[in-house]
């Protein structure tokens, strides 16, 4: 292991009702519900004892509730950034994946055809999607060389740090798990990211919910 690589703990919020009912959050902004609340105060548990240095986290409601859970069990200040929030689903936020086949079929066609360069009425396409949520991971892993940092953040954007760790292109078919709660582990060096574990849930009494629908094109929690 690289002795100034940043061991990063890549954290999916907690479960929220839209999760339940697949419907599109992107940046609108949804609370966790009482099975994600649960979720947030295992996951802390979890990662207590990880020494971490540093707490960062999307500032959209349900990452930053699940952040909170982290910082009170690491005794860490929950510090927010926006680069690490969910993509920008525009018109498409707040309906469900059947409504946005129903009322946009061509371009819900296009989303699950996971074009890099559509976007979504007032929404943001999956490349610049891609470019923001790395640039931001990069920063702050790059800010932290030697030690470990928890990230706790979106479906998406654990999608995001998947393919660049694993050096998997962005119109790839996603054949990996994005659970609530789900503990991810990433080593940083200027290299780039490498994966080193996915989807630990063992923190968890039962599975979490899993939104790994390749058929929608991207995660959107």
């Amino acid at each position: 292991m690289h002795e100034h690589a940043t061991r990063v703990i890549a954290i999916r919020h907690g479960e929220t009702a839209w999760n339940v009912d697949t419907r599109i959050q992107g940046q609108l902004d949804v609370p966790l519900n009482d099975v994600g609340r649960w979720q947030a105060r295992r996951v802390a548990l979890a990662v207590a004892d990880e020494n971490l240095a540093a707490l960062y986290a999307s500032d959209l409601l349900r990452a930053y509730e699940t952040a909170q859970a982290v910082a009170a069990a690491c005794g860490l200040p929950v510090v927010t950034d926006v680069g690490l929030r969910e993509r920008g689903f525009g018109e498409f936020e707040g309906h469900t994946w059947q409504e946005i086949e129903t009322r946009w079929p061509q371009q819900s066609e296009r989303w699950r055809r996971r074009e890099i360069d559509f976007a979504p009425g007032g929404g943001e396409s999956l490349r610049r999607f891609y470019d923001r949520t790395i640039a931001a991971a990069t920063r702050l892993a790059a800010a932290h060389p030697g030690q470990t940092i928890a990230v706790i953040a979106h479906g998406g954007v654990m999608d995001c740090l998947y393919r660049a760790a694993s050096r998997i292109d962005l119109q790839a078919p996603r054949s990996w798990q994005l659970g609530n709660a789900s503990i991810n582990r990433l080593l940083y060096t200027p290299q780039g990211f490498s994966l080193i574990g996915w989807s630990d849930t063992f923190h968890l009494e039962h599975d979490t919910r899993d939104e790994s629908a390749d058929r929608v094109g991207s995660a959107a929690a």
